[in-house]
């Protein structure tokens, strides 16, 4: 069966295919994120995918949305970085290869641009984790995220 891929720059029109694609990858095993409000997930999506200096990727297949990455270009002392927010490969396709496909598009795309490297931040108890060693990312072991509640909604 032959299918076409296509490596494309996401902007508002696919924001329904961005949702559709982020529930799907994040609703089941190992992260089980309940997304139900459909209108809480719309506008996290173009909440995150229309900051200052986004740059959000996509891959298509057979014109289908298969692997997103929503992020921003992050200006540092040390040089000017893609930080990617959200990363995702829809599930039915996962573990082929794609995603790592995608990834190396995606830094190939912000070499032409000039960037110094990717950023992002993911759980050390999940796939992703492995995912992006595999892919070349280092562990920065003095990096640490914090949150704090402040509320009991």
């Amino acid at each position: 069966m032959d299918f076409t891929e296509k490596f494309v720059i996401l902007d508002e029109s696919y924001l329904p295919q961005m949702a559709e694609l982020y529930k799907k990858a994040f609703a089941g095993e190992p992260w089980n994120d309940n997304w139900s409000n459909a209108d809480q997930l719309a506008e996290y999506v173009k909440e995150i995918s229309s900051s200052f200096h986004s740059l959000n990727y996509g891959l298509l297949v057979n014109g289908r949305l298969v692997a997103l990455s929503i992020g921003m270009i992050r200006h540092w002392w040390e040089g000017t970085n893609y930080n990617i927010e959200e990363f995702c490969v829809s599930p039915d396709i996962q573990g082929k290869g794609t995603g790592s496909r995608f990834m190396k598009m995606i830094e190939e795309d912000i070499k032409k641009q000039g960037l110094s490297g990717i950023f992002l931040q993911t759980d050390n108890d999940k796939p992703s984790y492995k995912f992006y060693q595999k892919n070349g990312f280092n562990v920065l072991d003095s990096h640490v995220s914090f949150y704090k509640k402040v509320s009991n909604h």
